[in-house]
């Protein structure tokens, strides 16, 4: 019970010094092996609150036709976030495939894994959605700022040039917006999205 506590203790420091932008905790938990499951509890909590975001703005638009909020909260929050932590992985796996097939570079993946998990963390910021009228600049914000927290994740994580750090990532994470963006148009509500978290949830014909 103790180490659990600890865990969890040094999983919120570690996500409080990255919310101050003090990336060099980056060094701490790539080289830290137990922040594994961290780094994915830490994705999956950031989509959990991005789908609340999106649920609490389909209670706000009940009005709109074809908004059903149980099923965007079964679809969006339950089932979309889920989904958000599983198609993740590949957003690392690419960016790794290409650090290390592409550029040659020294990268080992659970190291990354770990980096990515926790530079996944803005993305809870998309509980801000749910701000009618702000739900895009919020939810595009978020994900600028995780893009941009994992460009510093990458190269903490491995020895690329920040250049080769930049276009690894931006391969693995326009991967990760298509993917989704499928799931978006799958078992839509009404005509407004799917399978999807947060800004995501909104398909892409909307």
């Amino acid at each position: 019970m103790r180490f659990q506590r600890t865990n969890l203790q040094t999983v919120g420091s570690w996500v409080t010094r990255l919310l101050r932008f003090d990336f060099a905790a980056f060094d701490e938990i790539r080289s830290e092996p137990s922040a594994t499951t961290g780094a994915v509890l830490v994705v999956f909590g950031a989509s959990v609150f991005a789908g609340f975001g999106s649920w609490l703005w389909a209670l706000q638009s009940q009005d709109l036709r074809g908004v059903d909020t149980a099923e965007v909260l079964i679809k969006s929050l339950l089932l979309g976030s889920i989904i958000q932590t599983l198609v993740w992985f590949l957003w690392v796996y690419l960016t790794y495939l290409v650090l290390a097939r592409g550029y040659s570079a020294r990268v080992d993946f659970a190291e990354l894994t770990r980096a990515m998990g926790f530079a996944f963390v803005p993305v809870a910021f998309s509980i801000f959605i749910a701000i009618i009228g702000f739900a895009v600049h919020f939810g595009v914000i978020a994900f600028a700022m995780a893009v941009l927290f994992t460009n510093s994740a990458i190269q903490h994580a491995s020895d690329a040039e920040p250049r080769e750090a930049t276009l690894a990532n931006l391969a693995g994470f326009a991967a990760f917006v298509v993917v989704m963006g499928v799931f978006a148009n799958i078992a839509e509500v009404g005509t407004f999205g799917g399978l999807a978290p947060g800004i995501l949830f909104f398909s892409l014909d909307l």
